[in-house]
């Protein structure tokens, strides 16, 4: 699944493609992915300016003249590609929804799995929506800081890889990259939460946006379907230091190989978590 810096990238992508065009028309080419589609979404985009492409959490926002803010996620395997006036962009099987704009250009949003999303609110009801009312601060953001993250995960007893997930907890940070967070901050990710000093989070709290802000650095991690929003892959997986690297050795490893059997991969709330016993306490 496209983690927040896929999504980022994804929308600088198309803020410097499409910000400040208009959206002619919205070809929707199924009834839904995830969800229905809502009923007039397509109208209420028509003709509509688009003012400013922002994130929250793993959405990408792509806000109207109207006031209106189209939602979109990409789910576990979707892509938004941009393709220039001057290519012929015939429809694939997948490609479920094409912002058609007034330049000639058009955006393609394609989804193999359809567990995407398409909706649309108003700007004034963004906040409170389904999608967003219950999620936490941005992890790189003023809101996400030190004492926040003490306070949160005071009484948390599951683990720390699990709390730091925890999309209530803090936004957007999946399970590659608190993996790699917690390589970085030397954490064991099977320790309870609570158990965590505070020496160690602020150690976290560091290396969950140095890690975050060299992915988006690189434009995201390339795995599967993901590309960038002009087709372009990510570089990020060639930065991983335990991620999918299970038997290997960790970054900066002295151990003996055969003794210690580098890094290891245990299953945590169904997903594969790769760490190194060594290092991580």
């Amino acid at each position: 699944m496209p983690e927040l810096p896929e999504v980022e990238t994804v929308c600088r992508g198309l803020d410097k493609a499409i910000t400040r065009k208009t959206l002619a028309r919205l070809e929707l080419r199924r009834k839904g992915l995830r969800f229905p589609f809502p009923r007039g979404l397509a109208q209420r985009c028509a003709q509509q300016r688009i003012t400013a492409i922002r994130r929250r959490a793993k959405y990408i926002l792509i806000h109207l003249a109207s006031g209106d803010v189209l939602i979109a996620h990409l789910g576990m395997s979707g892509r938004m590609v941009i393709v220039d006036r001057d290519e012929k962009h015939t429809p694939e099987k997948h490609d479920h929804v094409i912002f058609h704009l007034m330049d000639g250009s058009c955006v393609v949003f394609n989804d193999a799995r359809r567990f995407g999303v398409l909706d649309i609110a108003a700007e004034k009801d963004l906040a409170q929506s389904r999608h967003f009312a219950h999620l936490g601060p941005e992890p790189l953001d003023t809101d996400f800081s030190p004492a926040y993250l003490t306070q949160k995960l005071a009484d948390k007893k599951t683990a720390i890889k699990i709390a730091i997930m925890d999309q209530a907890v803090v936004v957007g940070v999946g399970n590659i990259y608190a993996a790699e967070a917690l390589f970085e901050a030397k954490i064991d990710p099977t320790r309870a939460a609570s158990t965590l000093k505070p020496a160690e989070i602020k150690k976290l709290w560091a290396a969950i946006r140095h890690v975050l802000e060299k992915a988006i650095a690189a434009g995201g991690s390339s795995i599967r379907d993901y590309v960038q929003s002009d087709g372009e892959l990510g570089y990020f997986q060639h930065q991983w230091a335990v991620y999918d690297k299970e038997g290997e050795k960790c970054r900066g490893c002295t151990c003996p190989l055969p003794k210690t059997g580098g890094i290891k991969r245990i299953t945590q709330g169904g997903r594969s978590t790769f760490y190194c016993a060594a290092r991580q306490k």
